[in-house]
């Protein structure tokens, strides 16, 4: 359901090549965050984030959010 409804193309099937970090980094969160279980509203900045480099660097934060 996710990977077709994500406007910005960043959930990708794990069918792609090299997508093996990408399933590993999603079992790991997936234990420890909370599930998402409600649609919210994007971040007012999505828009210019939409194709930027680098974002696991630069924003990615281990603590978890507030689910729901």
């Amino acid at each position: 359901m996710c990977e077709p409804e994500c406007p910005a193309d960043a959930i990708r099937p794990d069918t792609e090549p090299d997508m093996d970090k990408w399933v590993e980094f999603n079992r790991k969160y997936a234990e420890l965050w909370p599930v998402i279980v409600s649609k919210k509203d994007p971040l007012p900045e999505a828009e210019e984030r939409d194709g930027e480099s680098g974002k696991l660097e630069k924003y990615f934060s281990e603590a978890p959010g507030e689910g729901g």
